[in-house]
């Protein structure tokens, strides 16, 4: 490859290969050269092409320059050869660090997602068209229907497609776990081994674990890949009574709590009521000299645990320092839980020893039990992650036991809508508002609810719909469908192109 106007070699094996428009990665003629990989070559190739400059090149014409961030993926949104779905899933694809993530990602690739919100978007315009046509030609032509029946009509079609956009919007939700990662929270007593079963989760000493009380005043949160799940660990302050004492590991029992402390206090129990998952880590303490144990409940973990599984489907409960327990003593702690917290189930009750999984890993001796029980506890979560992240649909949406016949399509479109992103879940959300209001307007009272109405109101009312206001509602909700695409009017999507293509590196 000669260097103009020199003709100097810059590398003796460079391979172009030339790809003529439309039929390309970005829909216009491209140019690609293959180089060695040396950092010479590569630099001198850059600095050499912008000199090459066509011989018919007019005055003033633009030179050969570099790429902006994300100008190639934009000149391909632009001559439609991506829309702006698959755009967000290449963005996906290329920040993945997880297996789950990079499955996601390619979910939302092949570009399925778009034609779902375009056959969605074209059913509400054909909803919306029979509408018109009652506004426009209602006094000049012939309808076989009547406006109400009329209205009825794609009103039942509106409901239905309301069930599936629901959904889609909920398994959004679960989607973005995957995509931003699983928070975790560790709550729980001072001294009952949060910090030591971080470690254990992380497997490193992230940390500081002391036989002092009160040793974690703020969250300690560590990124983690457990099983393919992006997840995000936040060790906590324990809880406990602000005039309490507390006892440490080795007996002592210290004052009342500082000012620090009661604040860490409170941003554990923010952390734990934001987290997706929460953790409530108990410990076996002696309770006798004769050996026996029993189970640690501190009034102020106990009053936050409870209001957490009261709000909380997702908390599980760890018992720690097993190695002090038989497993008589581990049963009766185990009642002695679930007594205590009325909402919890015994397979939620995970019991591990933080000190015999510690002992295992810096012991010489190999062995392929589940010391502590630590592996076990992961195990578990990456089952409760897997079942906080499985796709809903309309027969197992608690919020729809029984979807409306009209809703049922392509089973394929559930685990599709995972990929759907924050953006989608929020224009979704708008598009089902202008849905149900769509269906408030056109809503038909029964005959009852008439009377009372007339009663009421002395019967100048006579419960017509506002067409045109109910096919402004529907409108509305298919533009909503169309900026998720990108493909609505350009004052609608312009505001969000800039947002999407400045997250790419200057190569895509």
């Amino acid at each position: 490859m000669p260097s103009p106007p020199t003709s100097q070699v810059l590398d003796p094996n460079a391979l172009l290969l030339y790809f003529p428009a439309p039929r390309t990665a970005t829909g216009e003629n491209v140019l690609e050269l293959h180089l060695h990989g040396g950092p010479a070559v590569v630099k001198a190739v850059l600095s050499a092409i912008p000199r090459c400059v066509p011989p018919t090149t007019t005055p003033g014409a633009p030179r050969i320059r570099y790429a902006e961030p994300g100008e190639f993926t934009r000149r391909a949104f632009l001559n439609e050869r991506l829309d702006l779905t698959q755009v967000e899933a290449l963005g996906d694809v290329l920040a993945a660090t997880t297996e789950q993530q990079r499955r996601l990602s390619v979910r939302g690739t092949p570009g399925g997602l778009a034609k779902r919100y375009e056959a969605w978007r074209q059913q509400l315009l054909c909803a919306r068209g029979e509408l018109e046509a009652l506004i426009d030609f209602s006094e000049d032509q012939h309808f076989d229907e009547s406006p109400s029946e009329l209205c009825a009509s794609v009103a039942g079609q509106v409901r239905g497609l309301r069930v599936v956009l629901d959904v889609h919007r909920r398994n959004a939700v679960k989607g973005e776990l995957l995509r931003s990662g699983i928070a975790i929270a560790l709550l729980g007593a001072p001294n009952a081994g949060k910090s030591s079963l971080l470690n254990g989760i992380v497997g490193r000493e992230a940390a500081i674990v002391s036989r002092e009380a009160g040793t974690t005043r703020d969250v300690v949160e560590i990124g983690i890949d457990l099983g393919g799940y992006l997840c995000r660990v936040g060790d906590t302050a324990g809880l406990r009574r602000v005039e309490e004492g507390v006892r440490s590991a080795g007996g002592e029992v210290s004052g009342a709590i500082s000012l620090v402390e009661q604040e860490g206090m409170r941003r554990a129990k923010a952390r734990a009521a934001e987290s997706d998952v929460v953790l409530l880590v108990l410990s076996l303490e002696d309770v006798d000299a004769d050996g026996s144990v029993s189970v640690l409940l501190d009034p102020e973990t106990v009053d936050a645990a409870a209001e957490l599984i009261r709000t909380k489907a997702n908390v599980l409960v760890v018992l720690n320092k097993t190695d002090k327990a038989s497993p008589p003593d581990l049963e009766t702690a185990t009642q002695q839980i679930l007594q205590t917290f009325p909402g919890l189930t015994k397979p939620r009750i995970y019991p591990i020893s933080c000190k015999t999984a510690s002992e295992a890993s810096t012991s010489t001796i190999t062995t392929t039990t589940d010391a502590g029980g630590i592996q076990t506890l992961l195990q578990g979560l990456i089952a409760h992650f897997h079942t906080l992240t499985t796709a809903l649909n309309p027969a197992t949406a608690s919020e729809n036991p029984e979807p409306n016949p009209d809703a049922v399509i392509d089973p394929s479109i559930w685990q599709d809508s995972l990929a759907a992103t924050e953006r989608h879940r929020l224009l979704l959300e708008d598009c089902i508002r202008y849905l149900d209001a769509f269906l408030a307007e056109v809503y038909v009272p029964t005959s009852d609810e008439r009377d009372v109405d007339s009663s009421e109101s002395g019967g100048d009312e006579d419960g017509e719909a506002d067409i045109v206001l109910a096919a402004e509602h529907l409108r509305g909700a298919g533009e909503c469908l169309a900026k998720i695409t990108g493909r609505g009017g350009a004052g609608d999507v312009e505001e969000v192109l800039g947002v999407v293509f400045e997250k790419f590196c200057v190569g895509k």
